[in-house]
Formats: structure tokens, sequence, C-alpha cells
């Protein structure tokens, strides 16, 4: 049973989560950028009056969607960046009302202590053309966030390396090739079994002339003593730094910590999550998919009717196992993610 009702729920909020269900918006890119456009509509096209109004609607559909979709954390990001920039947006307006009708008078009998106890009840007429600005700046700044990731990527990647990946990774593809415009590297991919993801990578690299070996899950070990680095994607990072991965990314990490390998992310800030690693096995970190196609051979049934299979979709990853975050505004330590998180959302957004 889902928390919040679907009555009075906006109709591109409904439209969203049914496209997502239906997988006609798969990758996280994909669904960051179709929940920002759902909630400008909800801004533009909602009636409200003052800036707790939005904030409560916001709330209400963003509810209803991390609900209803627990394993994608992007969706509450977004939903808990939309309420930073209203705040930042309704402070910044009412600063300047205050300023015009008195310049002797301030902020102080509206904000008491901090900005926790601003009083979001004032009326400001134009908030909403301010806030349509301020989203539309950052739908912009979503389309160059993997740009600006692999215009890093000749800081990291140096020439004759030998770099280590896992599975298929979009973003960790594009950063190799744009490495590769300068550098001479090799890259070893894990193919990341059941899935074999790692054929993708080999084949698309090898496209562009860039020296790969394919390599099973089985010869991480084996073959991490040869590699320099370490470079993945990752499909959320928790408040603490550690990661949801796809699975298998965990013994790659164990295998790049005995061997005193870094290991580097590649981390878009949209991934970035206020909340913490409570259990392999909550609804909204893990989920387990069917072991009959890819793990388990069904032609043979007598046996797999007495097998008791899981295959979960993630592995969490802790955070002393991560070097460096490479993310679009430069490179971080693990241990600087509160900061980070500090930048990007307000602490009573943190449980929505």
């Amino acid at each position: 049973m889902v928390g919040v009702m679907s009555e009075n729920l906006h109709g591109s909020v409904l439209k969203l989560r049914n496209d997502i269900c239906h997988g006609e918006i798969k990758d996280t890119h994909s669904i960051v950028v179709a929940t920002i456009s759902t909630l400008k509509d909800i801004i533009d096209n909602t009636e409200w009056t003052t800036a707790k109004d939005l904030m409560d609607i916001i709330t209400w559909n963003g509810k209803y969607l991390i609900e209803v979709l627990p394993l994608q954390a992007c969706i509450g990001n977004m939903v808990r960046r939309i309420l930073q920039i209203i705040r930042e947006e309704y402070t910044s307006e009412l600063k300047n009302k205050t300023e015009e009708t008195d310049p002797q008078e301030s902020l102080h009998k509206i904000v008491t202590e901090g900005d926790q106890q601003i009083d979001f009840n004032v009326l400001v007429p134009s908030l909403k053309s301010s806030l349509i600005e301020h989203v539309n700046e950052f739908e912009a700044e979503l389309e160059t966030c993997s740009q600006n990731i692999t215009q890093q990527a000749s800081e990291h990647i140096h020439s004759d390396e030998i770099i280590m990946t896992f599975g298929s990774s979009q973003l960790v593809e594009e950063f190799f090739k744009k490495a590769a415009e300068t550098r001479a590297f090799e890259v070893i991919v894990v193919e990341g079994g059941p899935s074999l993801t790692g054929h993708n990578m080999v084949t698309n690299l090898a496209k562009v002339k860039i020296k790969t070996t394919l390599i099973s899950d089985a010869a991480i070990f084996a073959m991490m003593s040869r590699v320099n680095k370490v470079i993945i994607g990752t499909q959320t990072v928790m408040a603490n730094g550690g990661l949801r991965a796809i699975s298998g990314t965990y013994n790659v990490a164990q295998a790049a910590r005995h061997y005193s390998v870094p290991v580097m992310v590649l981390l878009p800030l949209y991934k970035l999550s206020p909340l913490y690693h409570r259990s392999h096995k909550h609804d909204d970190f893990n989920c387990l998919i069917s072991p009959m196609q890819d793990v388990i051979d069904s032609a043979n049934a007598p046996v797999v009717e007495r097998i008791q299979a899981y295959n979960p979709l993630f592995d969490y990853v802790p955070p002393e196992l991560v070097t460096l975050f490479i993310t679009n505004t430069g490179g971080n330590a693990p241990s600087y993610v509160y900061r980070l998180l500090s930048e990007l959302y307000h602490p009573d957004d943190y449980e929505l």
C-alpha cells in the first residue's frame, strides 16, 4: 500500500511513473531530466500562492514518486534539489522586496535564527518567474554534466597505464574515449556476469582503437596486480560516501584495496543522495531479479525445483574502498561528500 494516495496528484507525475515502470525511460540521466521537467510543470501549472504552498505540493508529489519507485534514488534527489531552489529564490526575492520597501528594515522580523526559521507564508508575486528561470538554468547544467566529467579524463588517465573497469557504463565509456584522444593506454574490462554487459563496453572501445582486454569476474583478483587504477560508474552514492553499484563492483573494490590500487568513481552530482545505507535487503536499496535466465539453466527443471538462488541487482561498496569521486565540479574524496550534500540540499529535506 502506497502511503501517498494517487488522488489529487499532478497528471505529469502519474505519466512519469508510468513511463519509468513501462521502461520508456530507462537510464538515470533520462529519469533525472524527466523528473525536473515534471516538477517544473508543477511549478508553472499548479495553483499556489506562497512558497509554503508550493513546497507542500512538490513534497506531496515527490513523496509519491519515491514510494512507487523506491530504487530510483535520483528522483528523490531532484525533488530535494527543487525544494532547495525554492528556498534560495524565496529568500532572495524576499530580501529584495524588503530592501525596496524600507532600506532600513532587515530580515530580522522574518528570520529569527538562521534559514530554518524563515516564514515561507509571505506572498512574493515575482517568485514563480524567478523559479522557472532558475530551474531552466539547472536543466542546462544537467545537459553539460557528463561533458564536464569527461573533460577531466586527461587529468586522471596517463600514457601507458592499465585501467580496469566493470561492466558497461555510458559515462565511463565516454571518459575513456576522451582520454584516448591524447593518451595511449590499455583497458581491462570485467564482463560483469551474469548480464555480461562488459562485452558491449569492449566492442565500443575497440571501435575507437583503444587496446582492450575482456576478462571474467573470476579473474579480477589475478589481474588486479597489473592494474594502475580502477575507474567505474555507480548508480547512487550514499550520504557517507558508500556506493550502490551494479552487483560485482564490491569484488573489484576489494581486490583493488588488497593491491593498493586507487578506485575512482565517476559521479554526476544528481546521483548523490542524502540517505544512508541501512540494509542490503531493504526495498529502497536492492532488488532481486530472476536467476532463471542468466544464472540457472532452466532446462534442468527437476534440479531447479530443489535450488534456492538469489540474484541481487546491486552491491554496497563502503566509502573506505573508494579513493576519489570525479564529479562535474571536480575531484573529491569520500570524506568531502558531506560538504557537497550541504551545497545541494537543505537539511530539512533529507527526510521527505
